[in-house]
C-alpha cells in the first residue's frame, strides 16, 4: 500500500533528497520510497513510477512529499521512516555550523553577512537559477553556477552581463573550481602552486589538476566554465575572461586550457588570444589529433599528458614526452573475451577513454553511439553513468554506487568482456569512500568469472591526491585487495587494457614549431576579475556540503538557505523581479 507523507515548506535541494530516498529505501518494510518536492513536474513523475496517490494534490512547490510504499499501514515503521528523515535532515542542515558558517534565509541578509564575498555559489534547480544569477550579478558578485538545465539563451545573456560588469559566470553546469587554493563543489585538495587552469569539464579539470600534484607542481586558481561556453552561440566569454585574468596574475606562470573541441570559430578566436599571452600555455582539446606544437603553446592529446606538459614548463624543463612503461599483468583471457568496458563517474574521463580504444582499436568516429554511450563498438562499451539517462531521479554516481555496482555485475557477466575500467573520483563533494562500496563487487565479478573458467581484469585510476578528505592510499590498498589493478592516470589505464588485449597505443608525434605571428593581448581584467583571484570568502545559495568544502580550506562562507519564492512559479517570479526593477528605477 501506499502512504504520504506532506512536510509542509520544507524545501530541500534535489540532491538531498535523493540521498534521503536512498536512506529510506534501506529500512525494513519499505518496498519503495521516493522524495521531492511537490512540483508540477514532480507529481507527474510519482504517476510515471506508480507512486501518485490523491494527497499529492495538497502539496506545493515548497513541500517535500516522502511517498512510501510499505506493506501494510504499520505505525511503528511510519515511525520509524520519520524518525530517520528528521535525523537526516538535521545532519544535513547542521553542515559547517560547527565551523562557525554562518546562516541566511533571505538575499538582504545574506548579503549582509557575506559583505566581503566576491563569490555567489549556485547548487539550486536550473529552472530557478537564471533569475536569481541575475540578482547576484547584479548585486556586484561573481558567479559559480554547478545548477544545470539552464536554457541557453539564458547563459549567453547572463555571461553578457557579466562580462559587461567586468565580472565572471562560471557555468551553468560548472562542477569543479579552486579559487585562490580553497574547494569549490566537486573539487580535490591540490597544493598551491604558479600553474593557472581554465576548463570547460569538471572531472577534466579533476584530472590534470591531480597528476599536476602528483608530478609536484600546483595550482594558483582552476575556473570553469560550464560545458557550453565555447560553442559558437555562447563564444568562449568566460574562457577568454578567465584567461585574461590568469594572464595578468603574477602567481601565474603556466596556463592550462582544457575543453573538447570548440566551435571552429571560437577555436580560432581562443587560440589567437593565447598565442598573444606573454606565459607559456598548454591546450588540450579532447578529440582533437593535435600535429605540432607552437613555440609557447603547446597541445595536449591526452589530460595526462596536458598536466606533464604544464609541470616540465612551470620547471622550465624541455618539453618531452614521459614514456611510462607499463608491465602486462598477464592475463590468460578465453578466445570469446575481446571486449573492453568503461563505467565512468566522471563524463570527460569516459570521453578521454573512448578516444584512445578507437585510436588504439581502430574503431570508427563516425559509428552510430546509443544514447547513455560515449562509445558502443561491438564487443567495446564505454558508459558515462553521470549522464542524465542514468541520473533521474538519482544522485550522480560519484554519490551514489548503486547503479555501478549493478552495471559492473552485467558488465562481468558477457563472456566477452575481458577488461572493466573504473574511476574513483576523490574529493570534496564525492562519496566519502567509494572503494569500500565498489571492493565487494570487484571481488564477487572476478572470483565468478574464476568459476567459470575466464579471467576477468579490472582497472581503476583513483583521481584524487594525497590530501584528498577520503584518503588516497586507503583507496587504493582497498581496490587492490579486490584485485583491481590501479593506473596513475586514466590515459594508462586505457593503455594498460588495450595493451592487454595486444594492441599497443601510440600517441601522436608532435615537432615544435616557431611562434605564430600574434598581435598584443587583447584583454584587459577588470579589478573585479583580479580580486576573484585572492578571494577567501564565498556566499553559498544551496548544498551546505559546499559551505563545508570552502571552510574546511580556511575559506569562509555564508551559508544561503534558498527556497522558491512564489510558490515556485517562475512566471510569477519574473513577474515580482520586474516590479522590484520599476521600483528601485
Amino acid at each position: 500500500m501506499l502512504h504520504t507523507i506532506i512536510q509542509n515548506n520544507s524545501y530541500q535541494d534535489s540532491i538531498v533528497l535523493m540521498l534521503l530516498t536512498n536512506r529510506l529505501n534501506t529500512i525494513a518494510g519499505v518496498n519503495k520510497a521516493s522524495v521531492m518536492m511537490g512540483t508540477p513536474a514532480n507529481k507527474d513523475i510519482f504517476k510515471t513510477g506508480g507512486l501518485y496517490t490523491t494527497e499529492l494534490e495538497k502539496a506545493s512547490s515548497n513541500d517535500m512529499v516522502i511517498v512510501l510504499d510499505i506493506i501494510d499501514q504499520d505505525e511503528a515503521l511510519i515511525q520509524e521512516v520519520l524518525t530517520a528523515i528528521d535525523e537526516f535532515l538535521a545532519e544535513q542542515s547542521k553542515g559547517g555550523a560547527d565551523k562557525g558558517t554562518e546562516t541566511a534565509k533571505t538575499w538582504d541578509k545574506a548579503l549582509e553577512l557575506g559583505e566581503d564575498a566576491n563569490v555567489a555559489v549556485f547548487s539550486i534547480p536550473g529552472t530557478h537559477a537564471a533569475l536569481e544569477i541575475e540578482h547576484a550579478l547584479n548585486e556586484g558578485k561573481h558567479v559559480f553556477c554547478f545548477s544545470d538545465n539552464v536554457a541557453l539563451e539564458d547563459e549567453v545573456r547572463l555571461k553578457q552581463l557579466a562580462h559587461d560588469k567586468g565580472l565572471l559566470l562560471m557555468g551553468p553546469d560548472c562542477g569543479t573550481g579552486i579559487i585562490n587554493g580553497i574547494p569549490v563543489a566537486f573539487t580535490n585538495a591540490v597544493r598551491k602552486g604558479s600553474i593557472g587552469v581554465v576548463g570547460a569539464s569538471g572531472t577534466g579539470i579533476q584530472e590534470v589538476t591531480t597528476l599536476i600534484h602528483k608530478f609536484g607542481g600546483g595550482v594558483t586558481n582552476a575556473i570553469g566554465t560550464g560545458g557550453r561556453d565555447l560553442k559558437a552561440e555562447v563564444g568562449g566569454i568566460t574562457l577568454k575572461d578567465s584567461v585574461a585574468t590568469l594572464e595578468n596574475d603574477p602567481d601565474t606562470k603556466v596556463i592550462v586550457v582544457i575543453s573538447k573541441p570548440p566551435a571552429p570559430s571560437v577555436r580560432d578566436e581562443v587560440l589567437e588570444l593565447l598565442r598573444s599571452s606573454s606565459k607559456s600555455v598548454v591546450t588540450i582539446f579532447l578529440g582533437e589529433d593535435p600535429t605540432d606544437h607552437e613555440e609557447n603553446l603547446y597541445r595536449a592529446y591526452t589530460l595526462e599528458e596536458a598536466a606533464e606538459i604544464a609541470v616540465q614548463l612551470m620547471n622550465g624543463e624541455a618539453v618531452a614526452p614521459k614514456e611510462s612503461v607499463l608491465t602486462d599483468p598477464g592475463y590468460q583471457f578465453t578466445s570469446k573475451q575481446t571486449g573492453i568496458k568503461g563505467l565512468y563517474s566522471g563524463g570527460t574521463l569516459a570521453y578521454e577513454a573512448a578516444m584512445l580504444m578507437r585510436r588504439a582499436l581502430g574503431l570508427s568516429d563516425d559509428h552510430v553511439t546509443e544514447d547513455g554511450f560515449i562509445l558502443k563498438d561491438g564487443v567495446h562499451e564505454i558508459i558515462d553513468l553521470g549522464d542524465d539517462i542514468y541520473t533521474q531521479g538519482k544522485p550522480h554516481p560519484m554519490i551514489d554506487p548503486s547503479k555501478r555496482q549493478e552495471m559492473l555485475a552485467q558488465a562481468a557477466d558477457e563472456d566477452t568482456t575481458a577488461v572493466i575500467l573504473l574511476d574513483d573520483v576523490l574529493g570534496y563533494g564525492s562519496h566519502e569512500n567509494m572503494a569500500k562500496e565498489l571492493a565487494p563487487t570487484i571481488k564477487e565479478i572476478k572470483e565468478k568469472a574464476q568459476s567459470e573458467g575466464r579471467e576477468l581484469a579490472v582497472i581503476a585510476t583513483i583521481v584524487g591526491t594525497d590530501e584528498d578528505p577520503q584518503n588516497m592510499a586507503e583507496q587504493k590498498a582497498t581496490l587492490e585487495a579486490a584485485g583491481a589493478i590501479i593506473c596513475n592516470s586514466n590515459a594508462q589505464a586505457v593503455k594498460l587494457a588495450v595493451q592487454m588485449l595486444g594492441n599497443p597505443l601510440i600517441l601522436p608525434e608532435r615537432k615544435v614549431l616557431a611562434k605564430k605571428a600574434a598581435g598584443e593581448f587583447s584583454l584587459t581584467p577588470s579589478k573585479e576579475m583580479m580580486r576573484l583571484l585572492t578571494n577567501d570568502s564565498f556566499i553559498n545559495i544551496g548544498l551546505r556540503s559546499f559551505s563545508d568544502a570552502i571552510t574546511s580550506q580556511n575559506g569562509k562562507a555564508v551559508q544561503f538557505d534558498w527556497q522558491p519564492v512564489a510558490g515556485g512559479n517562475v512566471t510569477l517570479q519574473k513577474a515580482l523581479q520586474f516590479l522590484n526593477k520599476v521600483e528601485l528605477n
